[in-house]
């Protein structure tokens, strides 16, 4: 028997006793007992007497194994011209004080603090002071629009909130203060204080209730790390729902740090004092897991990159960083690729750098093409590894475990499930499918330690949303299947969440928006295929009876209605004006169909539609206006 199917048997025939295993390698407070216990709805919590924090074990812990003065945060930022880096002891000593900060603001054990940052050292010194009161952080994306913060604010209740005074991208400056503002305006709930951090390139005005975070970092007495239970949340990590409304995904603390640990060694192949790369944002699942807290639990050096894969300045962005700072292993989502192949389709600027120091490329967030996945190949003497994982499961469902046994690499597959997880494919009525054979792809209960354990304030939803589908397993939402090897191979979402270059976006919350427009009698947004992002959202719409308007200027209004609800992550630019959308009788819109048309698949009629015009109606309509490669599709 392989190393990855003893590793792989032992993990599901006897969890307690192999999660007790990696729970050993964490320094708690107080070691747990009672390793694995059942809820009342039969889901797995890890580790429930144990104590421990998290801030503690990724740099108390390392400064007092006599790490002080290794590199903890190599912060390189492109779009300002600045560097920097932060030793594990210069960063415990910020954390220290910045959670001695938001102590003197009322901060305490089980409160929670939003945070809206852009990709500064600061915004792990954030999230690291939460953890190290006990406190709840809550990151927001510093690209989402005020409603979207608002939504969050008011769901999320913060005692504070912790944002900077802008974001600095390619061509401009986004000032932060504004928007927060707005949210708030918008927001039922209103925190007690707002600290803000001061940036060089625009400097936000402050108002009652608002901080200075250098004046109250220079005059805070460093806090201590306050002791948590295993099950304790650690945060709460909004993902786009189908409803529409965020769901709140609440990740506890013992379990989480413990898969973290466990998948740098054995799935990513990192040593303490090795240099890690993800090309993420904090804001996303990628940047809390492999920005923030698994590099440094592990004693690993973090790249926090303020920067894009190209124009800033260059296609060999990420080159020169590998280079640079000597990362051993880099992990970011196709779609970065994507945009270097286009600018550099011969890959010219790889070769101006030494990256003899890579062993390893990871990606992930979205389904690693095989043309950008045999380009990475033909030009990296690494391995080139697509890995599968979401928000809630926190860390890789399926990978190539490097650090446990290499695998040959199939371009398309995610490779093998990691040890924890039973993947398994589901028909309809929950047989379990054969070998090539697409379906639902679920996980059998128990889910190991780090994934989700509900949704904040919403058990009803934790279980509808993922476990009364098929009960006793958990619904992914993605369709795919399992080879006769057991390769796991994902096709796609099998709801209306789409993937926006890498980011997981609600088309049914782009409805509502559009919807809402009072000259929108209904609509649909789709998600088509995009050679650049992965997949892009389109809009078709019916208008009210009467209108009189001009619909390019409507098109203009309704992206921009977009781009304020939402952010302009969504890249919504298109919409279509149609005269009406294909139905089952029942008035369900057939988006299965409209998506097939968009990206130039053979599709049919359904017996179920109720005016079988309407499809090629619409048909008509996309080739007209060059969507996608409808101009491909064609009616069987």
């Amino acid at each position: 028997m392989s190393r990855y199917q003893d590793e792989f048997l032992r993990s599901i025939e006897s969890p307690e006793l192999f999660w007790a295993e990696q729970a050993g390698r964490l320094p708690w407070f107080t070691p747990p007992q009672t390793i694995l216990r059942y809820d009342d709805q039969g889901h797995a919590r890890w580790y429930e007497d144990g104590e421990l924090n998290l801030c503690h074990a990724a740099l108390d812990h390392h400064v007092e194994q006599g790490r002080g003065e290794l590199a903890a945060i190599h912060w390189d930022s492109p779009v300002t011209g600045q560097k920097r880096t932060l030793s594990y002891g210069q960063l415990l000593d910020r954390v220290a004080r910045f959670a001695g900060a938001l102590r003197e603001l009322g901060v305490k054990y089980g409160d929670r603090v939003v945070i809206y940052m852009p990709m500064v050292p600061e915004a792990l010194v954030a999230m690291m002071a939460c953890a190290r009161l006990g406190a709840v952080h809550s990151v927001v994306f510093g690209g989402f629009a005020p409603h979207e913060l608002a939504v969050r604010i008011e769901d999320a209740e913060p005692r504070v909130v912790v944002t900077a005074s802008c974001g600095v991208e390619i061509d401009r400056v986004v000032p932060y203060k504004p928007i927060v503002d707005e949210a708030l305006a918008r927001s039922a709930h209103q925190p007690a204080a707002c600290v803000v951090l001061q940036r060089e390139r625009h400097e936000a005005e402050l108002g009652a209730g608002d901080h200075d975070w250098a004046t109250l970092e220079a005059a805070a007495e460093p806090a201590p790390c306050v002791p948590v239970k295993a099950t304790d949340p650690l945060y709460i990590l909004y993902t786009s729902g189908t409803t529409g409304r965020p769901k709140g995904v609440v990740r506890d603390t013992g379990g989480y740090g413990v898969a973290l640990h466990y998948s740098m060694e054995k799935i990513y192949d990192m040593a303490p004092g090795e240099v890690f790369f993800s090309a993420s944002d904090v804001g996303w699942v990628v940047g809390h897991a492999y920005i923030v807290y698994a590099p440094l639990l592990r004693g690993c050096t973090t790249v926090v990159y303020e920067g894009k894969p190209v124009r800033t300045p260059d296609a060999g962005a990420f080159w020169r960083l590998i280079a640079d700072y000597r990362v051993k292993s880099f992990f970011t989502a196709p779609t970065a690729f994507r945009a270097i192949k286009k600018e550099d389709p011969e890959g010219e600027w790889l070769s101006r750098y030494d990256l003899s120091c890579l062993a390893s490329l990871f990606l992930a967030g979205e389904r690693l093409d095989p043309p950008t996945f045999h380009w990475l190949q033909e030009r990296l003497d690494v391995p080139v590894i697509d890995h599968w994982w979401q928000t809630e499961t926190g860390w890789p469902v399926a990978a190539n475990l490097l650090g446990l046994e290499p695998m040959p690499i199939k371009a398309g597959s995610a490779t093998v499930p990691v040890p924890g997880f039973d993947v398994q494919v589901l028909d309809r009525e929950g047989r379990r499918a054969v070998a090539q054979e697409q379906g639902a792809v679920v996980i059998k209960e128990p889910m190991p330690p780090g994934c989700l354990s509900g949704i904040w304030r919403d058990t009803e939803r934790f279980h509808s949303a993922y476990m009364a589908a098929f009960p006793g397993y958990y619904l992914t939402g993605d369709g795919g299947y399992v080879d006769e090897e057991g390769y796991v191979f994902i096709m796609g979402r099998t709801d209306d969440v789409i993937n926006v270059a890498g980011h997981r976006l609600s088309t049914g919350e782009m409805e509502e928006v559009v919807g809402a427009h009072p000259a929108v009698a209904e609509c649909a947004v789709i998600g088509i295929q995009d050679a650049l992002k992965g997949q892009v959202p389109v809009g078709l719409v019916i208008l009210k009876d009467g209108f009189t308007g001009d619909e390019a200027s409507l098109e203009v209004e309704l992206i921009e209605r977009v781009r304020q609800w939402i952010g302009p992550i969504a890249c919504f630019r298109q919409v279509l004006v149609v005269d009406r959308l294909p139905k089952t009788r029942s008035g369900k819109i057939l988006r299965k169909l409209l998506r097939n048309i968009a990206d130039g698949q053979a599709y049919g009629v359904p017996s179920t539609i109720d005016d079988p015009a309407s499809l090629e109606s619409v048909h008509d309509a996309m080739r007209q206006h060059d969507v996608g490669a409808s101009g491909q599709a064609r009616m069987e």
